[in-house]
């Protein structure tokens, strides 16, 4: 199949979440599968072009934006690192050459992210034309590229590149949804006859997710827990209804990791290797990472992990509820991440407070998450919602027990620990409360301390679930042939 994907984000180049690493990842094993796969990001500012060995694409590209007029960019081209999957970079500086992928320094959006995305989503599509290829569908991401589906339906949908092609539209977080005034209609230069309360119209605002998601071939959640929990007001996020009224056209794909990068048998971040059927690394892991973060060296004390955005989303206000209390208890704790002022504020005063006993690291830093994850015991995820969650199933490869709130991809990656069938990969909690966190961990912390037997077995079978890429890649190639079974007909009829 012939299949194009477009995304805000990518890595090496670009992230802010888990999208950069589907959109970074998923193609080269795509194109293992044997599918001609191509990757569409915008050239962000701090993109290293040299680096990465970008090559201008010659000629420029003209892209139509209604109200704005007719806007030039440049293309440039480079292959994704360890494959052949070509990846096009959107050269546009007056929308583009910013530090920021979306956010002023002080965290407000930029004023015209609207325009900014609608000019990569339609960009997109023109370069398809440019270069000749007709991808049977198009895979787009969250509300940035949610005008693709839009455009095919409309615009494009006479133009011969692209009769026949479906989209995919993945979500991978409901709560953003692309809403704006009303007047972008003139800049995607539809015909205002689409702005109604079925389409593209949401409380007098464009809203660019919804139209995504009415004007999709197919569209898909990043778990098949949270595509259940998108049809509900509690996750929906006020397009619950959209989505119920799509239900027959909605999927669930669980996201998959990269088991080259994230495996403890040949981790170059950490101290030793380990594995499965030898464990013995783990240990020399652990007191590594308490002597560089000047814990207690206590092999004896079971060491609580957490490397998160330190927002609400991933129930950073919750934990720091019950700080004082898990305090209190025979453990050790590290923070890693960045985010709001007050939860920073928050983890560095407590770090001079309990020194010893918790330390935490603002900011990202790559090599320390891998020795977190290698050199913990137990992994804290108190998300309020997780679409699909990425540390829970490394903390799973490394034998580092999650601890997780029952939601989205956290309930359906993690089984629950049954201490009378000595089953299960980790702990889990329903109710998103004070004292459930407590308790949970409290769990843990027993469980620890008086039946290691069953922290061995926990380990084992935690470290032997298997979610690569591979299974994920399989499964999208099968909603890419639903998508355009359902544009086109089946092959047989």
């Amino acid at each position: 199949m012939k299949i194009l994907m477009i995304a805000s984000e990518a890595v090496p180049y670009a992230k802010t979440g888990g999208l950069a690493d589907v959109a970074g990842v998923l193609p080269k094993f795509l194109a293992r599968l044997g599918h001609d796969v191509r990757v569409v990001i915008p050239l962000y500012g701090a993109i290293d072009r040299w680096k990465y060995r970008l090559t201008p694409i010659p000629g420029a590209l003209g892209v139509w934006m209604g109200a704005l007029g007719e806007l030039w960019c440049g293309v440039r081209e480079a292959r994704l690192p360890n494959s052949d999957v070509p990846i096009y970079f959107i050269e546009y500086e007056r929308f583009f050459a910013r530090q920021g992928l979306y956010n002023e320094p002080d965290g407000q959006g930029f004023l015209d992210n609207d325009n900014r995305f609608v000019f990569l989503s339609r960009a997109a599509l023109q370069l398809c034309k440019k270069i000749g290829f007709s991808p049977d569908v198009v895979h787009c991401n969250d509300w940035h590229t949610a005008a693709v589906p839009v455009f095919l339906n409309t615009v494009y949908a006479s133009d011969p590149t692209f009769r026949h092609t479906a989209s995919l539209l993945t979500i991978h977080n409901m709560g953003y949804q692309g809403r704006y005034y009303s007047g972008l209609m003139d800049v995607l230069d539809i015909g205002w006859q689409h702005f109604n309360h079925l389409e593209l119209e949401w409380q007098g605002q464009v809203n660019l997710l919804k139209g995504g998601i009415y004007h999709a071939t197919l569209f898909n959640a990043v778990s098949h827990g949270y595509a259940a929990e998108i049809l509900t007001p509690e996750f929906g996020h006020g397009l619950e209804g959209v989505v119920a009224d799509r239900r027959d056209a909605l999927r669930g794909v669980i996201n998959g990791i990269d088991y080259d990068e994230w495996n403890p048998a040949h981790d170059a971040y950490i101290t030793a290797p380990y594995q499965r059927d030898d464990m013995s690394g783990k240990a020399v892991c652990k007191q590594a990472l308490q002597n560089e973060l000047h814990l207690e060296p206590r092999p004896d004390l079971p060491l609580f992990g957490l490397v998160a955005r330190l927002v609400d989303q991933k129930g950073i206000r919750l934990l720091a509820e019950v700080f004082e209390t898990l305090m209190a208890f025979e453990l050790q704790m590290v923070v890693l991440g960045s985010g709001e002022a007050w939860a920073q504020n928050f983890f560095n005063e407590m770090a001079a407070r309990y020194p010893g006993k918790f330390a935490c690291y603002i900011g990202y830093h790559n090599g320390l998450a891998h020795r977190i994850e290698a050199g913990s015991d137990f992994f804290l995820m108190p998300s309020v919602f997780e679409p699909c969650g990425l540390n829970q199933l490394y903390s799973l490869r490394y034998g580092t027990l999650p601890i997780v709130h029952a939601v989205g991809g956290l309930n359906d990656t993690v089984e629950n620990f049954d201490e009378y069938r000595h089953s299960g990969t980790g702990f889990k909690y329903q109710d998103q409360t004070p004292q459930a966190l407590i308790n949970t961990v409290g769990w843990a912390l027993s469980t620890w301390y008086h039946r290691p037997d069953d922290i061995a077995g926990l380990r084992y079978r935690a470290m032997s679930q298997d979610f690569t890429w591979q299974a994920s890649a399989e499964q999208y190639v099968d909603l890419y042939r639903e998508a355009t079974w359902r544009k086109n007909g089946r092959p047989d009829t």
